[in-house]
């Protein structure tokens, strides 16, 4: 985020960007996502969450709270609701159990994400969707991020398994000031291994100093892990809907900027998000389902960026 490394695309994702830059060059007209939807499971009366023989998922509604300053101070100041700002799951529960496995397993094929980091985007868009329908999130947004911040779990020959986690954990370099912004140790290490400064964390590369702020619970186990793709993948939602309806595109524009303060990241996310959304539609089922959450639509090429 923002006031992780400035640099989502130089932490974690180098040989990542390269391969999505093609889609950023291809879609240089995109400057915000295409329509995208998520299609819910249509047997959430037998989900087993993650413990197996749980009762069907009920989101836990959150509380509303104040506006937060986000990753780092932000350029502009968030115009959300905050009805997502506490989101959880019940214990036993994952957001990715809330996932059409026909839509998952057929997306994850046309748009080339892995099944599980898929399921946890998509999750987390439903989950969101339930409890903030105004935040007009699309799981093609979170897609993008993780594709861009961490190849989807994959930078450094990590893997996000079936049950979620980040193997090995995916660390960022140490915000030391030698070569990027110094950001002194916040959790004492706990999240990060470093006792001396932050490093930003997980697929969705969170500093643990934003991680305590947005941090989710997105599988059931009690705890909040940004290493583990549901919690990462609820929190960055979260922190996106912290800044209003991304259904407009100044809003998403203004979200994904806080997450990384560059205009050029900020295209490239949503290249790539447009580039999934065009996939998934092209191989999406026809089993009837109910559709998560718009994501923001397309706008012409002259769009105003939040610095703009």
């Amino acid at each position: 985020m923002s006031a992780r490394v400035g640099l989502g695309v130089v932490v974690s994702g180098m040989l990542a960007l390269a391969a999505w830059l093609l889609i950023g060059m291809a879609s240089a007209d995109a400057r915000v996502p295409a329509d995208a939807s998520v299609l819910a499971s249509g047997t959430s009366g037998t989900t087993s969450g993650a413990e197996g023989g749980a009762p069907p998922l009920d989101i836990a509604a959150p509380s509303s709270d104040g506006a937060g300053t986000g990753a780092g101070g932000s350029a502009a100041t968030p115009t959300g609701t905050g009805d997502a700002s506490s989101l959880s799951v019940p214990r036993g529960h994952r957001i990715a159990d809330l996932v059409d496995p026909a839509w998952a397993e057929s997306t994850a094929v046309a748009t080339g994400i892995p099944l599980r980091a898929l399921s946890g985007y998509a999750g987390a868009a439903l989950a969101i969707a339930a409890t903030d329908p105004g935040c007009g999130l699309g799981w093609n947004t979170l897609a993008a991020l993780g594709a861009v911040e961490s190849g989807h779990g994959t930078h450094g020959g990590s893997t996000i398994g079936t049950d979620g986690a980040t193997v090995p954990p995916i660390l960022g370099p140490a915000l030391d000031g030698a070569v990027y912004d110094r950001i002194d140790d916040t959790d004492g290490g706990s999240l990060d291994g470093d006792p001396t400064g932050d490093r930003a964390a997980g697929p969705l590369q969170f500093i643990p100093g934003t991680w305590a702020e947005w941090g989710a619970d997105g599988d059931g186990d009690g705890l909040a892990d940004p290493q583990r793709i549901d919690d990462a993948a609820l929190a960055a939602g979260r922190y996106l809907c912290h800044y209003g309806d991304l259904a407009d595109p100044t809003a998403w524009r203004t979200a994904v900027f806080a997450y990384n303060h560059v205009e050029t990241y900020v295209d490239l996310i949503a290249a790539t998000a447009n580039d999934y959304a065009a996939r998934a539609a092209a191989a999406s089922p026809a089993t009837p389902a109910t559709p998560a959450s718009p994501a923001s639509p397309a706008t012409p090429a002259n769009s105003s960026g939040a610095d703009d």
